[in-house]
């Protein structure tokens, strides 16, 4: 059986596409697939789920030494388990920045593409066959690429991926507006989250210098919501970044109806990130960053000391 996963802190693309792929082994290839999630889904992932009829992955820690496995929305070893190089991985599927470190067993196949989402490419691996696929995988491949662009609003958006979703939405006959208002309401409830929880939830490790970074993303249609606990959020980085191995925890907060991001500053090596990085001038404990959206193509790209 071969089990299908993406990274450690699943989004609804992370969360979507292992299930659209194990149906495409399980019913078009049929070859035995099992998607899997690596930890609990966000709020917007639960939801689509939820509002598809689909049933949650079973959540696991690690895998077994040769176990079979493809690697879908991450190529990074430190969004995966520890002991990913032992599996035996027979495919990548992703769209991000080519880290390295993974390891394989024989020549696989590898799938990256310069699109906002995995389940744009995933469509297009499918290509004819997706016409055999049931309501609940075409909608949740519409939902991931809503979630990934943003609803179009993220400059990680192509021509494909609108092409590919308007598509989908007019298939299912579903308005993609309403659709993404009620997954970003969804992802705006961080009511049930501890703080170390939210600087987890869509969070990825990344290096600047000698810095070792956990770079966290909350995207909301509130943003104030989450401001509203900017102090006992930056008390927790500490922790968090100790616990994890990190130097330093960022939080942007994006503002999806604004189109913009708040980068909470506790202290003097984000201060001087964000200006390295951004040109910002900070002169508090936030700093707004007009016109940033994308973690992938305008955050980390963008980040030095």
């Amino acid at each position: 059986m071969i089990k299908i996963f993406g990274h450690k802190a699943p989004d609804t693309d992370s969360t979507g596409s292992p299930i659209i792929w194990a149906w495409y082994l399980n019913e078009i290839k049929k070859t035995p697939a099992q998607a899997i999630l690596l930890g609990s889904p966000n709020m917007e992932a639960d939801f689509v789920l939820r509002h598809w009829g689909l049933e949650k992955p079973p959540i696991i820690q690690e895998i077994s030494p040769n176990e079979p496995i493809i690697i879908v929305d991450t190529n990074n070893p430190a969004e995966l388990p520890t002991s990913v190089n032992d599996a035996t991985i027979l495919a990548i599927i992703d769209h991000h920045l080519l880290v390295g470190g993974l390891k394989s067993k024989n020549p696989i196949e590898v799938t990256m593409r310069p699109l906002a989402c995995t389940a744009t490419i995933m469509h297009d691996l499918i290509g004819v066959d997706l016409a055999l696929a049931p309501p609940a995988i075409k909608g949740m491949m519409l939902s991931c690429i809503l979630s990934d662009t943003l609803l179009f609003r993220s400059p990680t958006t192509t021509n494909h991926d609108r092409a590919v979703a308007e598509a989908l939405a007019a298939e299912l006959g579903v308005n993609m507006t309403d659709l993404a208002d009620k997954m970003f309401a969804a992802k705006s409830d961080i009511s049930a989250f501890s703080d170390a929880a939210l600087l987890r939830m869509d969070s990825k490790e990344y290096q600047v210098a000698d810095k070792k970074l956990r770079i966290s993303v909350l995207e909301t249609t509130s943003p104030n919501i989450v401001l509203e606990r900017k102090l006992s959020l930056m008390q927790a980085m500490p922790l968090v970044a100790a616990e994890d191995g990190a130097d330093q925890v960022l939080l942007f907060v994006v503002d999806i109806l604004r189109e913009e991001a708040t980068l909470l500053v506790p202290n003097a090596l984000v201060a001087e990130m964000a200006r390295a990085s951004f040109g910002a001038l900070v002169t508090g404990d936030t700093v707004t960053l007009p016109g940033i959206m994308s973690r992938k193509k305008q955050i980390i790209p963008a980040l030095k000391l």
